[in-house]
């Protein structure tokens, strides 16, 4: 039997792209296969923001949270990384939902790219990179994952 005869798990994940004015919101199909951007949250406060995801999370029946890691070049954990961590961890506390983070280095810069390749002005749509950049983090996951279950599968 191989891997493509075994069914995957459903699993409904939220792919988050933190930044101080925005958080980019990607989510994915119930087989897991493919992350699409979904919205971007202007912030303004924590609660007011839990409770956008909330709402998400609710219609979307969502198991767990993927946040983006923005990681330095070196692969350490800068100021930035470390604030990611701390809300990462409160949202995920307060929502009642593990928590995964992926290295989202460069991210921005691929979703930036695709924008230009479709020839919009990045400066223009920050809203539209900071959900590409979500659904990025979030495919790299889904397919980290899966390669994982393949991998199991074959064992």
């Amino acid at each position: 039997m191989t891997t493509k005869d075994k069914p995957q798990p459903f699993i409904s994940a939220l792919g988050l792209d933190f930044g101080r004015k925005r958080i980019g919101v990607a989510g994915c199909d119930g087989t897991g296969l493919i992350a699409t951007g979904i919205t971007t949250i202007e912030r303004t406060s924590f609660e007011r923001d839990i409770q956008h995801i909330r709402n998400i999370i609710n219609e979307r029946q969502v198991q767990v949270l993927v946040v983006g890691l923005p990681y330095s070049m070196d692969g350490t954990l800068g100021f930035q990384a470390r604030q990611v961590q701390k809300f990462a961890k409160k949202l995920g506390k307060a929502l009642e939902l593990p928590v995964e983070f992926v290295d989202e280095r460069l991210t921005s810069f691929q979703a930036e790219q695709l924008l230009i390749a479709e020839n919009r002005s990045p400066s223009r749509h920050k809203g539209l990179i900071d959900r590409k950049a979500a659904s990025l983090i979030l495919q790299q996951w889904l397919d980290t994952r899966r390669a994982e279950f393949d991998k199991a599968v074959l064992v």
